[in-house]
């Protein structure tokens, strides 16, 4: 099987910055709507969550046939390490670009949320998130959140990434004792948001490290489930492109 030339990277990392960047604005967003329109709580997760969910999987949609469509540098990394023995894998020097684009694109979407509704540009979120409970819920959200983008994106036939993956979050946000932030860009952009989606800055080391841990427990999971979930019948490596596991 013949596998098409990846778009310039200029034009990937586009890609993946505007596409973070609208995954943060439509998450702290829509949590600012929420928060005005009523003091339901349950209703107010519920409007968030299903925002966020359904941005998610059309954002995926939209750029994966352009960069991947992985607006989460977990994902990125989960790519790279799939297909770093594979001629059309993505090389660490791009996915590491990968990765600083999409924080910046987060912190920008978020800066633009502040704005749209009012509030002060990049205020530091106090809302502590911490504990052990909290920690293992986001670990479970960003580990399974890997499972089903490495399943998903391998074995050799096409399958509805963006579908699985939107899924997965919504399910995750309710599912898991954290709320399913799974997400390390967008966990830093939401340190600078005093809405009720923020984090406190104090809490984003320890989130992004049970995600990290969480993400590579997920890979490994895929590949002892699975097998090598990126091999076709044929021994060749599907990936799509050099943009990754997209």
């Amino acid at each position: 099987m013949t596998t098409p030339p990846a778009p310039p990277l200029r034009r990937r990392l586009a890609a993946e910055a505007v596409g973070t960047a609208v995954l943060a604005a439509v998450v702290v967003g829509s949590g600012f709507r929420a928060d005005a329109l009523t003091a339901d709580a349950g209703v107010r997760f519920l409007a968030n969550v299903g925002a966020s969910a359904a941005a998610l999987a059309v954002l995926v949609d939209l750029f994966g046939p352009v960069s991947g469509g992985h607006l989460n540098p977990l994902v990125t990394a989960g790519c790279w390490w799939t297909g770093r023995r594979t001629p059309t894998g993505l090389p660490l020097r791009e996915a590491t670009a990968y990765a600083a684009v999409q924080t910046a694109g987060a912190l920008a979407g978020t800066g633009l949320a502040d704005a749209m509704f009012g509030h002060p540009l990049f205020e530091l979120s106090a809302v502590p998130r911490g504990g052990g409970a909290l920690l293992l819920g986001e670990a479970v959200a960003a580990g399974t959140l890997l499972l089903v983008v490495t399943v998903s994106a391998g074995g050799g036939r096409r399958r509805p990434v963006s579908t699985a993956v939107g899924l997965w979050v919504g399910a995750a946000c309710w599912a898991t004792s954290s709320g399913g932030f799974a997400n390390p860009a967008v966990t830093l952009g939401r340190a600078f948001s005093d809405g009720w989606t923020g984090i406190a800055p104090g809490s984003v080391p320890g989130f992004v490290l049970a995600q990290t841990a969480g993400a590579a427990a997920g890979l490994a999971l895929a590949a002892l489930s699975t097998g090598r979930v990126h091999r076709a019948a044929d021994g060749q490596a599907v990936t799509g492109s050099r943009s990754g596991c997209g």
